[in-house]
């Protein structure tokens, strides 16, 4: 099973090639966006409890087309990391600079250079509001790709062991490229 797991984890895209792939495609955006794949974990495994979700998983982040299909999966971090500082970790919103797509992202990437992010606040006025819903509606399709990624079996099959995980994003990626085609 190890051997299989660095094979298909060997497979998996990197991110400055898909990246550039993303901009040869014709894509003026990228869509960057964090998710938590859950997995079964005892309190022992602290760093892999996510208070926000209440769960233990795994941090993935997602880069996903203006249409909604997935470009790149990342490697997995522990659930207890911020979506900011994985992307900081993978260098996500750099290369996606330096391939020179425009990147949307939600308020959890705030501070990043270039990521375009909606306004934080309550009492904002109507232009923020207005600006605010037009980001969602770009930003939707990346959460549709989190959603469809979640949906895959093998990642449910994922809570007994997250060491399988490497395995799990060359598969997501190499799906992900085949529905593409």
């Amino acid at each position: 099973m190890g051997e299989v797991v660095a094979l298909l984890a060997a497979r998996a895209p990197k991110l400055r090639p898909a990246a550039r792939a993303a901009k040869r495609a014709g894509h003026a955006c990228a869509i960057v966006d964090g998710t938590l794949i859950r997995i079964d974990r005892v309190a022992a495994d602290r760093p892999f409890y996510s208070g926000k979700h209440r769960h233990h998983g795994m941090n993935l982040q997602v880069i996903a087309s203006p249409c909604g299909d997935l470009l790149w999966v990342s490697g997995a971090l522990p659930g207890s990391v911020h979506d900011k500082r994985a992307e900081w970790t993978w260098g996500v919103m750099a290369e996606l600079e330096a391939a020179g797509l425009v990147t949307l992202a939600d308020k959890g990437y705030q501070g990043s250079t270039w990521a375009k992010t909606p306004y934080k606040g309550k009492a904002k006025p109507e232009s923020q509001k207005d600006a605010n819903r037009a980001h969602e509606r770009l930003h939707a399709p990346g959460e549709r790709a989190n959603a469809q990624l979640k949906t895959w079996r093998i990642l449910r099959k994922l809570r007994c062991s997250p060491r399988r995980l490497p395995a799990c994003r060359a598969l997501s990626s190499l799906l992900a490229s085949s529905e593409s085609s």
